[in-house]
């Protein structure tokens, strides 16, 4: 297991990353008992790719609508992906809370966004094989990932979703370092909206994050309140080697549900 201490305002985040499915952690293991001490959030990374036989095991801790929704997709892996990924969150969230994964009874709110009545607050995404997950006892969270695609970066979506101010300071970047910036930004705005339970209702352009490689991650502004960006911690977790792009995002002081 890689630990790694990070500090975002106030707030202490301990970043765990580890293939909780594979030789760090077997999923029978995923369940073990584990703590989330106030003012920390742990994320975990972890691979969906798993053998058939494995998938076929994971899908037994699913509830009956998960088990509905992995059956409309069209293509196997996607339908494998999506298992594994439902089994592996409902693992960890047994850890925390020390119960079985399959009796865990997820809410959802206005705009899809999974919770726990009683656990910790959590978000998930995922982008092609890897996921990441994050838990908080502090506050509401969002993270996103993204593969490190160039081809992706390059085209002109900053101009079509990105605000005019993060457009100018991702035009004014080096052409090579445009990419990573792209990604950055997109995901720590992804994060951002995923911790709000916002979904598609808030726009892009409403509000502002840093995204140029020499400054640190953060929320700028938000065009509905003058105060509410200094509320938020946005924290950078990509790793390069690993071939993905990640943010995750927090606004810490909140009561436990």
């Amino acid at each position: 297991m890689l630990a790694d201490a990070i500090t975002i305002g106030d707030v202490a985040v301990a970043t765990k990353r580890i293939d909780v499915g594979g030789q760090g952690l077997r999923f029978a293991d995923a369940n073990a008992g584990r703590t989330l001490p106030a003012g920390e959030v742990h994320v975990w990374r972890a691979s969906l790719e798993r053998p058939r036989q494995i998938v076929e095991r994971m899908r037994r801790v699913l509830a009956g609508d998960e088990q509905r929704r992995a059956d409309r997709f069209r293509f196997a892996r996607d339908r494998s992906r999506y298992i594994v990924g439902r089994a592996l969150l409902r693992g960890l969230l047994a850890g925390y809370l020390d119960t079985a994964p399959e009796g865990l009874q997820f809410q959802y709110g206005e705009f899809s966004k999974p919770a726990l009545r009683g656990g910790p607050w959590f978000n998930v995404s995922h982008s092609g094989s890897i996921a990441l997950y994050a838990f908080s006892s502090v506050g509401e969270i969002g993270i996103d990932v993204e593969l490190d695609d160039a081809d992706f970066a390059r085209e002109r979506i900053a101009e079509r979703f990105f605000s005019p101010s993060e457009v100018k300071v991702l035009r004014s970047l080096p052409a090579d370092v445009q990419p990573l910036a792209f990604l950055s930004c997109w995901t720590r705005k992804e994060a951002f909206i995923k911790a709000r339970g916002d979904g598609l209702s808030l726009a892009l352009d409403s509000f502002d994050v840093t995204l140029a490689p020499d400054t640190r991650a953060a929320v700028l502004r938000t065009a509905w309140c003058s105060t509410e960006a200094s509320q938020w911690c946005l924290e950078d977790l990509s790793d390069c080697r690993a071939g993905y792009i990640a943010a995750v995002a927090l606004r810490p002081g909140q009561e436990q549900r």
